[in-house]
């Protein structure tokens, strides 16, 4: 059964590596034997000596996804120095938290910039690399909770969820015929900066844990295993779905 899962040869990039979700997913992509690409706004250092300790190999670019990039160089870069890419993770994100009334068109920008258009940006360039080198390829978009659901004094960030929700269909539509798998996992409320506000809110922390039916926030280890299976070389019939991994969240 570990055949499943096996990763050796492939490559994989993932975006906002450098802590929380994307370092996790990172990691257990490494364990299962891809080799790492991985972008962040500053140097990563943990997540390079955590890959390289795995034995595989890391390559780390420093990439502010809030201003302009260039995502085809971005790609060059990683196959001439790791030899391609068979697995894009898009899990860079921001959230801006302001009631509706007072959200700044500036926050409205640097969320959808980041946590939206970087992400086809970078599946964009991604996949033309797949296509051209005919490579069965994997993007795994990370969505959220807020894919599904409205939240209060989040509107850029739920927007910009529910377009990579959007997204995902889209590009599993017309990437199918390639051989290329697009699927979303939505985290629930996880330990990671981006929340840290909310669980230092003993109120705000009080009723979310209270009504998540596994009665804890999540971690990025609970992502291991769905980043695993969206991955994995034999799922090639599962495309454009949103896998929630919520504790339950959504069922209540």
């Amino acid at each position: 059964m570990n055949t499943l899962f096996d990763l050796s040869g492939k490559v994989a990039l993932v975006t906002g590596a450098r802590t929380g979700l994307g370092r996790g997913m990172a990691l257990a992509l490494a364990g299962a034997g891809a080799d790492i690409a991985a972008l962040g706004s500053t140097a990563m250092p943990e997540t390079t000596e955590t890959v390289r300790q795995a034995g595989r190999r890391f390559h780390g670019l420093e990439v502010d996804l809030s201003q302009k990039f260039d995502a085809q160089r971005i790609v060059s870069s990683i196959v001439s120095t790791l030899g391609g890419i068979d697995i894009l993770v898009n899990n860079a994100g921001v959230i801006r938290r302001a009631d509706l009334l007072d959200h700044s068109e500036q926050d409205w920008d640097d969320v959808i910039d980041v946590n939206l258009k970087a992400a086809f940006l970078l599946s964009q360039a991604v996949a033309r690399h797949m296509v051209e080198t005919k490579r069965t390829g994997r993007i795994i978009n990370v969505a959220s909770m807020l894919s599904f659901q409205g939240g209060i004094r989040v509107p850029a960030y739920t927007a910009s969820k529910h377009g990579i929700a959007g997204l995902t269909k889209a590009m599993a539509n017309e990437l199918a015929p390639h051989g290329i798998t697009v699927n979303a996992i939505a985290p629930g409320y996880m330990e990671t900066d981006n929340t840290e506000a909310l669980r230092n809110d003993p109120d705000r922390n009080t009723q979310i844990s209270a009504r998540i039916p596994m009665g804890r926030w999540g971690t990025p280890e609970d992502l291991a295993t769905s980043v695993l299976f969206l991955a994995a070389a034999g799922t090639n019939y599962v495309t454009g779905i949103t896998v929630p991994v919520d504790g339950g969240w959504l069922v209540r």
